[in-house]
């Protein structure tokens, strides 16, 4: 059973990237979940060959890193950036990672996510500012979503850490499970997503090769993530956020594994439909 659903998987992905690119949108546009791209994963490549690239895989929300959008830019920079996305029928659901070591620079990331108009922000504070975070997203009512990094650094390896720090702090106050680096510090992702899932507010999705830190970024479906339960727990928990693509492979030129990554995903998404 196990081979012929990797087979059905392999033979829907083929469809879902060598076809039209509105074939390979009909697969998420009906779940509750959206599928999305993090900033990061074009950190190498300008604004406009971002959005070519989100555009050809029908890819309609965007993280927003600062370095296609700088955080003095001016109002009337934002609104152009707001634009440049519109015009391919994209949107931008949040900002970040950003990184914050001082209550000032929590301050500006708030200030920046208000200019930008949105009401998300992935971060990676330091622990010491977390009450201070906690006040700051009562007065925004902003949601704010710890990124972790798995055995990379000390500072937030995983779900199980974030919660620890977040249990008695607003409950706006939660996670961007990455389910990569969740693997790569020898836990399960399926089982957080449902662990925790009320504090979930976004999610970085990739595949790995192994459950240590020798564990490197591949394309989905390659590695070792059981990626047809992970979406059947998206489903069984009703994540309602974005689902967004952090491609970390070959990032001189990821393109390929980027369209490899989205289609597989797809073809796991309607594999799996009852």
């Amino acid at each position: 059973m196990k081979s012929q659903l990797k087979v059905l998987i392999f033979t829907l992905f083929l469809f879902l990237n060598f076809s039209v690119a509105k074939a390979q949108h009909k697969a998420d546009r009906n779940e509750k979940f959206k599928i999305g791209m993090a900033g990061y994963t074009y950190h190498k490549f300008d604004l406009e060959r971002t959005l070519a690239d989100m555009e050809a895989n029908q890819v309609k929300y965007l993280c927003i890193k600062d370095f296609h959008l700088p955080f003095d830019s001016s109002d009337e920079t934002i609104k152009e950036f707001h634009q440049k996305l519109a015009d391919k029928g994209i949107t931008g659901y949040a900002v970040g990672p950003i990184y914050m070591k001082t209550e000032s620079e929590v301050d500006n990331a708030f200030d920046y996510a208000k200019r930008v108009g949105v009401k998300l922000i992935v971060g990676v504070p330091n622990r010491e500012l977390l009450p201070y975070i906690s006040e700051k997203v009562k007065a925004y009512d902003f949601k704010y979503a710890i990124h972790m990094h798995g055995p990379d650094i000390d500072l937030y390896p995983d779900a199980d850490d974030i919660w620890s720090h977040v249990k008695d702090l607003d409950p706006r106050l939660g996670m961007c499970l990455d389910i990569g680096h969740t693997a790569r510090n020898g836990k399960d992702p399926v089982a957080d997503l449902e662990k925790y899932i009320d504090r979930i507010y976004d999610m970085h999705i990739k595949d790995v090769t192994g459950d240590t830190k020798d564990g490197k970024s591949i394309e989905i479906g390659r590695g070792i993530l059981d990626i047809p339960a992970f979406v059947e727990m998206l489903r069984k928990t009703g994540y309602e956020g974005v689902c967004s693509l952090e491609h970390e492979r070959n990032m001189d030129d990821p393109f390929s594994g980027i369209a490899e990554s989205l289609g597989y995903f797809r073809g796991v998404i309607m594999a799996t439909k009852n």
